[in-house]
């Protein structure tokens, strides 16, 4: 792994205007104050590091580039130009995208992905940026184009990177969770709420659903997408109407059920990472949910750094997972 961790914002700053190529993730009141650059960034105060879960607003986490990059290039998008992201990505590259929380363009990117031209056909890697969580209603997520010293609260950043001939790279994720036996649901429409849900094809109110079963919310949803399983994660609060609230979106073409559940939630992680991503990766992010709900806040030796985020983007958005880059050698 290259992960470069957490630095003080000095050091950082010294190597933007050495002409380094960075990927940045840090409070925004850090973020704010870098020069221009080869850089990309996102808000977050959450990390995950050799230590252990780190909340701070005095340091920058860095991925360094320049080992794997030939050539970048940054562009923004906004809700209607963001369809195109998957034509932007270089042949032999990716692209890294940040996105910020409950903007128009994490909306639109998370509804409609999937209709995408050339959806998946290139490796896209990033994640959603967020605030403490403390701040949620006085402070706005953001994301910032290095190259031209902007920040945006609506929009995405993407950095396309073109790799080396010798170089190829490879996106995925973890997800520890797993469909339980129980109750199909499903819904009548796509969205990021839900006031009703179809339970084995029965309509019934699904925040009293929720209520009478007992659901621990802490776990997500869970639907399996040819072979591959997404989940969709419950915010805790009910909306002021009585309906459910999820941190990505629920369609209406999926059968969802409730994820087992994880009797050590700490334990279950930190077992899933040990098997261990290879030498070859280069970034990962994990779920603030994951961060909170498995005590990695507290525990160390997890052997993953990273940026503790509002979603994670492994060719779309995901909930409660840890998104990986690896940049393999080819031979």
């Amino acid at each position: 792994m290259i992960f470069d961790c957490l630095h003080d914002p000095e050091e950082i700053e010294d190597r933007i205007l050495k002409g380094q190529t960075l990927l940045i993730a840090a409070d925004g009141k850090l973020v704010d104050q870098l020069p221009p650059g080869r850089w990309i960034g996102g808000t977050i105060p959450y990390f995950m590091t050799d230590i252990g879960g780190v909340c701070t607003d005095k340091k920058i986490f860095v991925t360094d580039l320049g080992s794997v990059a030939a050539n970048v290039s940054v562009k923004t998008y906004d809700e209607d130009t963001i369809r195109n992201v998957y034509l932007d990505i270089p042949e032999n590259g990716f692209g890294f995208i940040i996105i910020p929380a409950g903007s128009k363009c994490h909306f639109v990117f998370s509804m409609e992905a999937f209709s995408f031209q050339d959806f998946a056909m290139r490796p896209l890697i990033g994640w959603i940026s967020g605030t403490h969580l403390d701040e949620r209603e006085t402070d706005k997520p953001k994301v910032y184009n290095g190259t031209t010293h902007s920040q945006l609260q609506e929009g995405a950043v993407v950095m396309h990177v073109e790799l080396y001939n010798n170089k190829s790279a490879e996106v995925g994720m973890l997800n520890m969770f797993e469909q339980c036996a129980g109750d199909s649901i499903t819904f009548q429409e796509s969205g990021f709420s839900a006031k009703e849900a179809f339970i084995n094809g029965v309509k019934v109110d699904f925040t009293k659903y929720i209520l009478e079963n007992g659901l621990d919310l802490r776990f997500p949803l869970v639907s399996d997408v040819n072979g591959t399983l997404i989940n969709t994660s419950f915010q805790r609060e009910f909306g002021t109407n009585g309906e459910v609230r999820f941190y990505a979106p629920v369609f209406k073409s999926l059968e969802y059920r409730h994820a087992k559940p994880i009797e050590n939630y700490t334990e279950k992680f930190t077992k899933k990472l040990s098997q261990g991503l290879g030498v070859e990766m280069i970034f990962s992010c994990n779920c603030i949910l994951n961060y909170i709900y498995s005590g990695l806040n507290r525990f160390s030796g997890s052997g993953l750094s990273g940026p503790a985020t509002f979603g994670e983007i492994a060719y779309h958005i995901h909930n409660q997972t840890v998104a990986y880059l690896r940049i393999i050698q080819n031979r």
